[in-house]
């Protein structure tokens, strides 16, 4: 069992920056790759970015790659989503999730998942 809780949610002007937390327990941590998704509301939940178990490798979507970036510390069980430059459309729930698949955009592919954190961003 895997149970992840995210954090730094709120309200942020646009052009500023955010950090997202997602702290994970379970004593298989170590052994799952662990994404980022959001979503808005009425839309689909879309894919942010992924890095792997040993936090070698990170898989960013495309439209994003230039503003965020994702890492984790597995020393103390937590996976970070640094946002800069924030604009009113990257405004939604931002979750995490696991999964023991690498490269997964499709929240389908994970096992398990947090209860999110909101972000909002100001004109």
């Amino acid at each position: 069992q895997v149970v992840l809780v995210e954090s730094g949610g709120g309200l942020v002007q646009a052009g500023n920056s955010l950090r997202l937390s997602c702290a994970i327990s379970g004593h298989t941590f170590t052994s799952y790759n662990v994404g980022w998704f959001r979503q808005a509301p009425e839309k689909e939940r879309e894919f942010v970015a992924q890095i792997s178990a040993s936090g070698t490798y990170t898989y960013i979507a495309d439209s994003m790659k230039a503003r965020f970036a994702i890492s984790r510390d597995n020393g103390w069980n937590t996976v970070y989503l640094q946002m800069n430059s924030l604009k009113p459309e990257d405004a939604a729930t931002y979750y995490c999730a696991a999964t023991k698949l690498w490269q997964r955009v499709n929240p389908i592919d994970y096992d398990y998942w947090g209860r999110g954190t909101q972000v909002t961003v100001s004109s």
